[in-house]
């Protein structure tokens, strides 16, 4: 009798998390600018920009409503006039070096840049020292003439005569 309440109750769990998944709404295809040629270069500059909503990936690639809203954004910059430099130093200026993918080099972004390096050659470091550690540990101590005398008895005494 307790596992069907508990198998009910796991079965009302399951449809309690999957109902959120089930009522959102379904989004609309994104409409795409009259001019192909201004969506390919809005799409070139989302490319570029880093979606702060989901941070892996990119303002093109996105579907989060502040991407939708940040390529309209870039849309309407290029029908302005702006270039692409000048909507990227914007988007810069407003949101951090951390909205572009790949964020220019300077002062404040050097770690960025050279951080991955940085601790792949202390995780080899680390590796070599461990690695040098261990052979040292493991290896045996140098017999005596004496222990190596007595080593020979031994085994002259166990092997079998011929």
């Amino acid at each position: 009798m307790p596992e069907n309440y508990l198998s009910a109750l796991l079965l009302a769990l399951a449809l309690l998390a999957s109902a959120p998944a089930l009522a959102a709404p379904e989004r609309p295809a994104q409409p795409m600018a009259q001019d192909p040629a201004l969506e390919a270069r809005v799409m070139a500059i989302a490319e570029e920009l880093r979606c702060l909503v989901c941070q892996n990936e990119t303002l093109a690639a996105s579907q989060a409503d502040l991407a939708v809203d940040l390529r309209g954004q870039i849309r309407t910059k290029l029908r302005q006039g702006q270039s692409p430099d000048q909507i990227m130093d914007f988007m810069v200026q407003r949101y951090g070096d951390f909205v572009r993918y790949r964020p220019a080099l300077k002062g404040s972004t050097v770690l960025l840049w050279a951080g991955p390096f940085v601790l792949l050659l202390v995780a080899a470091l680390a590796m070599g020292m461990n690695i040098r550690r261990r052979r040292r540990a493991g290896a045996a101590p140098p017999l005596s003439p004496a222990q190596r005398e007595r080593a020979r008895q031994l085994l002259a005494e166990e092997a079998p005569a011929p």
